[in-house]
């Protein structure tokens, strides 16, 4: 059975909330965020929450697993500026899926949605193939912050 991604839970508990602040360099000639820069924000977003939750990038890592970004998808509202002090939320979205997705909210200095996304990760071992099971690691952090039981 397929399920449309709308259907998975999300885990409201385990969202971050992270201040951004646009630099100079990640706008165009107008002062306006270019588009893709939002992505890296995403990522900044993704940081965070790995600090925070204790899943992040190192800790994967040092589990001997990898993983790559396989989609995102990013909805502008709103533009943001160079100066702008704004806000993302990154929420994981559970899945029994062995896969790791997050979505994004990006907000401006007035709290108004700038931005929304989404990324989908997958899970290489240490060879680079591709789990079709959530690692062990993974299933025990998913336990730890009561997604699984």
């Amino acid at each position: 059975m397929i399920k449309r991604k709308d259907q998975y839970k999300e885990a409201i508990a385990l969202t971050v909330s992270e201040e951004i602040r646009v630099r100079f360099n990640e706008t165009d000639p107008l002062g306006i965020v270019w588009h893709g820069n939002y992505i890296t924000y995403f990522e900044d977003g993704r940081e965070a929450f790995g600090r925070q939750h204790g899943i992040s990038y190192l800790d994967v890592f040092g589990n001997g697993f990898t993983t790559p970004i396989v989609k995102s998808t990013c909805e502008h509202k709103l533009s943001l500026r160079y100066g702008d002090v704004a806000r993302i939320e990154t929420t994981i979205v559970d899945t029994p899926a062995a896969k790791m997705i997050f979505r994004y909210k990006i907000f401006d200095k007035d709290n108004k949605v700038s931005c929304t996304g989404e990324t989908v990760q997958v899970f290489l071992d240490g060879k680079g193939e591709l789990m079709l099971t959530n690692p062990p690691f993974y299933e025990e952090w998913k336990r730890k912050v009561g997604l699984l039981k």
